[in-house]
């Protein structure tokens, strides 16, 4: 019997190493944007071929598989990953939304199974959750300067004032993605694409107009964070300038 690994050690996605595999260039160019700006470490291949070398030579914390590839398939893949004992959360991602294919790709070895077109918070959240399950653990709360982001209840709390505000959808993603991405530019194709996910035809002024009600909340609660609009570059959330107010 093949020795399985003992459980992974609670980390920031920024210390995780994923594997993509996806023919499509423009998909897999859209998805690898999307996983690095979550702090994901991201190695891509364009057929199974390659996919099941990375997957035989290498150690990741997840896999994700397009299902119809040259060369092999993902469901092979997954296959092979699994006789070998390897025991890396997988998701497949494709186009058939056939019941037969699902149950066909879970007994196959995948983990999850996400049928495309699809939302780009989903890929993400299910993302999350298997490599919580591989952890056994579960991070609730993003913190930075002064603020404190709950994951599950949306409430976005501050600490030098005590004062907290429960924050829409939308208005949580922009604040969870500005915190995991501390120090970093945010360009508005960054943002749309997260928000809204890869077929959205969403307008980049939404992304101004959800900026303009995080301020709104980030002013209410007291915080000294604030997000400044970069010209030509993007957004960035940073702790004010209050030396610029003093007299």
């Amino acid at each position: 019997m093949p020795e399985r690994r003992q459980p992974r050690e609670k980390r920031h996605p920024g210390d995780m190493k994923l594997l993509l595999v996806e023919d499509e260039r423009r998909m897999s160019e859209a998805l690898v944007a999307l996983l690095r700006l979550e702090q994901y470490e991201v190695t891509t291949c364009f057929d199974g071929i390659s996919g099941l070398e990375q997957v035989c030579t290498q150690d990741f914390d997840a896999i994700i598989l397009d299902v119809m590839m040259p060369g092999m398939s993902g469901f092979e893949i997954a296959r092979n990953a699994r006789e070998m004992g390897k025991d890396t959360p997988i998701l497949m991602l494709t186009a058939k939304s056939d019941v037969d294919d699902k149950v066909f790709g879970l007994d196959c070895g995948a983990d999850d199974y996400l049928t495309k077109p699809f939302d780009a918070k989903e890929l993400l959240a299910r993302l999350r959750a298997m490599t919580r399950r591989s952890a056994g653990v579960s991070a609730e709360v993003l913190s930075g300067g002064d603020l404190t982001l709950n994951l599950k209840s949306y409430e976005l709390a501050c600490s030098q004032s005590g004062q907290s505000v429960r924050l829409s959808k939308k208005e949580h993603r922009i604040v969870e993605l500005f915190l995991r991405n501390q120090g970093r530019v945010l360009t508005r194709e960054q943002l749309a694409l997260n928000i809204w996910g890869y077929e959205s035809e969403a307008e980049y002024n939404n992304v101004e107009v959800y900026i303009s009600f995080v301020r709104k909340k980030l002013a209410f609660i007291g915080s000294r964070q604030e997000i400044k609009s970069l010209r030509g570059l993007g957004y960035e959330m940073r702790e004010a300038d209050v030396s610029q107010n003093e007299e």
